[in-house]
């Protein structure tokens, strides 16, 4: 007998479940403790960026993750052999290997887990630098020092900026990421929040947001 599906409410979820197996994400506190002793840049982005940012306790499915690419090969070192890691991305799915440690041109993400039988764990999001500087992989023609598109909790923990976030997410358009939006849009800075308008009447000049974001 086949074990038994997680229960999922959202339809989209639940078939990307049956499709790659489940998620048990870990949170950004146990991602610190996993990552104390790798020395390299690391920093939360997703929907945990914007339940940081906005204080509005949201259902996760999983942590996004962002290293630099460059960073890809030392982090499989760094959690190996504790942990198995894949190249995820355009419907696939690949490990990375001693042979092949390194992403291929068709990902941006290595997920992570124990081993087959277990839930996958991180989703590290491998964010591509122009001379040092962060790409916004919608619009790869803006760019960006680290510092200025990233914010440090108090617990140390570094999080994507929460205008970043939502600017990814408008081209799902999802009601989780309407959600977000209402999370955060009166406590993002005007300028953050122009930004933002800006950047989602570029990239989708009809979309809904825009009529929230005047």
């Amino acid at each position: 007998m086949s074990p038994a599906l997680p229960h999922v409410d959202d339809p989209e979820d639940a078939a990307f479940y049956r499709l790659y197996g489940p998620w048990q994400a870990w949170t950004p506190v146990q991602a610190a403790e996993k990552l104390a002793d790798w020395d390299a840049t690391w920093w939360i982005a997703g929907g945990w960026a914007i339940e940081a940012f906005s204080g509005v306790p949201r259902q996760h499915e999983d942590i996004d993750v962002a290293i630099w690419r460059k960073d890809v090969p030392s982090l499989r070192t760094y959690l190996g052999p504790a942990y198995h890691c894949w190249a995820a991305g355009s419907g696939q799915l690949r490990p990375l290997t001693d042979d092949e440690p390194t992403l291929p041109e068709w990902s941006d993400q290595m997920w992570v887990r124990e081993h087959a039988w277990a839930p996958w764990l991180a989703d590290v999001v491998a964010s591509r630098d122009a001379a040092g500087d962060w790409v916004f992989r919608r619009d790869p023609s803006f760019t960006a020092p680290l510092p200025d598109v990233t914010w440090v909790a108090d617990d140390g923990i570094r999080y994507l900026n929460p205008e970043m976030a939502l600017a990814w997410k408008a081209r799902l358009a999802r009601p989780k990421d309407d959600a977000d939006l209402a999370a955060v849009l009166l406590r993002l800075a005007p300028a953050a929040r122009d930004w933002l308008r800006d950047t989602v009447r570029r990239l989708h000049p009809e979309h809904h947001w825009l009529s929230r974001l005047p």
